[in-house]
């Protein structure tokens, strides 16, 4: 009785989606839902681990039902045990075979940045946000250099635990939408704050403070000490994961949208 289900959540109410011995991760929170519901302890499996602070609007997961269960306990039921701050999208029965982690063959996130004088108060905490408008122009430009397979160690967090710092960037389209820069990155898979690190480095060339030249020297240097910093978490959103048509999912993608 394996079950794939699609989560979005609010970032900044928890530490991170990994399990906490404090309990305070969205792996926990939602681990606790299930087991109301099943009666017995429940496991689950993410298409990907998001740091404290970062949201998702379709983040992919797995768990294997101990009990059977109508579906819709899966999801109404499941959410009137969840915090306000989380809520299952859906619920779908899959093969034993289907992995959200392994099973996936590509991963999506997208940052959504301000640029203005004046911090948000209304978005606080859901959008990035840097004190001068940005040339979207020169960091499109620049961020076609890093689409591609590289090592991405420059983009790497120090603690990251990835066997290898070589990833495929299927995409990476900087545009400008309203009054926010929007960043929408996909991959196979990512190192540990490998997007935040790359939107770092792409506000620096916006900003005038960087050239596309010294992006290409950062990529090539392969060495975190010559990268940007990383930028904020709050910004930055999970917006799902592709899998093999065979699993028949519903849809396992979510657009990033902001009302402002």
């Amino acid at each position: 009785m394996r079950h794939a289900i699609a989560l979005e959540y609010d970032g900044r109410a928890f530490c991170g989606f990994q399990s906490q011995p404090s309990g305070c991760g969205v792996q926990d929170a939602l681990e606790r839902a299930l087991a109301a519901i099943a009666g017995s302890p429940v496991r689950i499996a993410p298409a990907g681990r998001t740091d404290a602070g970062v949201h998702a609007t379709s983040q992919i997961v797995h768990f294997d039902a101990p009990v059977e269960r109508p579906l819709n306990a899966w999801v109404r039921g499941v959410n009137a045990h969840l915090p306000e701050s989380a809520a299952v999208l859906w619920c779908a029965p899959v093969a034993i075979d289907f992995h959200a982690r392994f099973a996936a063959t590509s991963r999506h996130y997208t940052y959504l940045l301000l640029d203005r004088a004046v911090r948000p108060a209304l978005l606080h905490g859901r959008v990035g946000w840097f004190h001068v408008p940005l040339d979207v122009d020169a960091m499109a430009d620049a961020a076609q250099m890093l689409v591609g397979t590289h090592d991405f160690s420059s983009f790497r967090a120090a603690g990251c635990q990835a066997k290898s710092p070589v990833k495929t960037l299927a995409r990476l389209d900087v545009v400008r939408e309203g009054s926010f820069v929007r960043f929408d990155v996909s991959a196979g898979a990512f190192l540990h704050h490998m997007v935040r690190n790359i939107v770092g480095a792409l506000v620096d060339v916006g900003a005038s403070r960087r050239t596309r030249a010294w992006l290409a020297d950062v990529l090539a240097a392969a060495d975190r000490r010559r990268g940007a910093a990383t930028f904020a978490p709050d910004g930055l959103y999970f917006a799902g994961a592709d899998y093999d048509a065979r699993f028949a999912l519903p849809s396992t993608r979510r657009a990033v949208t902001v009302a402002f």
